[in-house]
């Protein structure tokens, strides 16, 4: 079972890892398009103004221009630790074991704009870079990824639970994947708690003793673990919530 979370603006600071190595990342195949998307966001970085207009940031938001000037000596960390705020905060990554991390490592990955898919072991520099961004240089994103993203979730054997937001969905279609949405007990999708109860759903999956291989499978595991998902069609679940 692969979980594909959506990533998150803010990044942790810092890291105690080499600067980056795309090729150390998983899925080589994917190497040439990082690194045509991580020397556009440097080459850019030296243009603050473009880069603020490029990735829809204020002048306020200068630091994260400053990360992206970095990113080939910035430390990094695991995947999992580097992304910050709701979901992750729900995930809470920190307060897993050691064996529970070693599962989360290998069921967990985030759908990324700059590495099209980062798994769990995978170490990364902070960076700023959006799925709905256009780099001057290169274009929209979608355009970039899909010839290469689409081919290799198409080859993965394994359930894929897709936690994506709409902004990295469209960068890769990944057609036999579970979608989740999270709505009240009448059916109205929610939003403002959405990413706080996938990250709580992603957690569970990642620590369980059992990894589904099967959409019931999935049912089963979450329901045991008291939550309220009901199956809405072949490949789509719904997990229902009080609100």
């Amino acid at each position: 079972m692969l979980v594909l979370l959506p990533p998150s603006e803010t990044k942790a600071p810092g890291g105690d890892g080499p600067p980056l190595n795309l090729d150390e990342l998983s899925h080589p195949e994917l190497t040439p398009v990082r690194r045509k998307l991580a020397d556009a966001l440097v080459d850019l970085a030296a243009d603050v103004p473009a880069s603020l207009d490029a990735l829809e940031l204020s002048p306020r938001q200068e630091d994260e221009v400053a990360r992206n000037a970095a990113l080939w000596s910035a430390p990094t960390v695991p995947v999992l630790e580097r992304y910050t705020g709701v979901l992750y905060d729900a995930l809470d990554i920190g307060s897993f074991t050691k064996a529970q991390r070693a599962k989360a490592q290998r069921r967990l990955a985030v759908a990324s704009a700059l590495f099209g898919i980062a798994r769990g072991e995978d170490r990364i520099p902070a960076y700023r870079l959006s799925g709905g961004s256009s780099l001057p240089a290169l274009g929209a994103l979608r355009t970039l990824w899909r010839p290469v993203l689409e081919p290799v979730f198409a080859g993965m054997d394994e359930l894929i639970v897709d936690l994506r937001s709409g902004a990295y969905a469209v960068l890769a279609r990944i057609p036999c994947s579970v979608t989740v949405r999270v709505v009240t007990a009448t059916g109205r999708t929610i939003s403002h708690h959405n990413k706080a109860y996938k990250g709580k759903l992603a957690a569970t999956l990642a620590k369980g003793t059992r990894e589904p291989s099967t959409v019931e499978g999935l049912l089963t595991a979450a329901s045991k673990a008291g939550f309220d998902v009901r199956r809405t069609g072949d490949h789509e679940i719904d997990l229902v919530i009080v609100h």
